[in-house]
């Protein structure tokens, strides 16, 4: 069976719903980022990255969130748009890997978990989100989905980070772009995201913000190095 290795946020978030979506069996396997599992050799064995998320597929190991929609999509068959939109789905897929998820996420940090206020970092990181949001904006005019006629991969890629808008941008900021937030809106009512929603739950994942939060998400700034450990 597939093993998900899973933390609530928005990248394994993606993989929450694809699974959702094609009503695929698999094993959750909690890994508490908060509390550094993520370090661990055990999972480092299986994403030598140490991010969240990865799966293993039967032996198939598989890391980062838009490879593994796309490695499912294309064993599965489902959500992979038209076999000639497959440069304009690679296009956007790597927009939302290379773009839209590094930007929104740095957003959030420099705004929300920086140590100190770095107003250039702030202004640069956020404003840069916003440019990826336009364009995503004008892309959906007239259309309901990003790639072809068809709800697709890109779409759930998107939708993992699109989520976290009032996070991104603020409050009420998604407003601003009212053809992507007409499209949120009609992927957010699909029932498999209601599924998605609740994966993991049941898991009482770390939620406090303390220094132990701090060194496991970023170890890179403290002088020693993070502990990892055999299990």
């Amino acid at each position: 069976m597939l093993k998900f290795y899973f933390h609530p946020t928005p990248n394994p978030m993606k993989v929450a719903l694809f699974l959702a979506e094609a009503g695929l069996e698999y094993q959750l396997i909690p890994i508490d980022t908060l509390k550094g599992e993520q370090h661990q050799l055990s999972f480092r064995q299986v994403n030598p990255n140490g991010k969240l998320p990865a799966i293993d597929d039967d032996g198939t190991v598989v890391f980062d969130s838009n490879a593994i929609l796309l490695y499912l999509a294309d064993k599965t068959g489902q959500f992979n748009g038209a076999p000639d939109n497959r440069g304009e789905l690679l296009s956007w897929l790597m927009f939302i890997a290379s773009g839209l998820g590094p930007f929104s996420g740095q957003s959030v940090h420099f705004q929300r978990m920086a140590p100190e206020s770095v107003p250039y970092a702030i202004n640069r990181y956020r404003r840069e989100a916003a440019r990826h949001y336009e364009v995503l904006n004008e892309r959906l005019r007239e259309r309901d989905f990003i790639v072809g006629d068809s709800y697709t991969i890109v779409d759930m890629a998107a939708w993992g980070w699109i989520d976290r808008a009032s996070l991104v941008l603020g409050e009420d900021e998604l407003d601003n772009y009212p053809e992507l937030s007409r499209w949120f809106n009609a992927i957010n009512e699909r029932p498999a995201v209601k599924v998605a929603r609740q994966t993991g739950k049941e898991i009482a994942f770390k939620s406090e913000r303390d220094e132990l939060a701090q060194r496991a998400l970023f170890p890179q700034n403290y002088p020693e190095p993070i502990a990892t450990h055999a299990q």
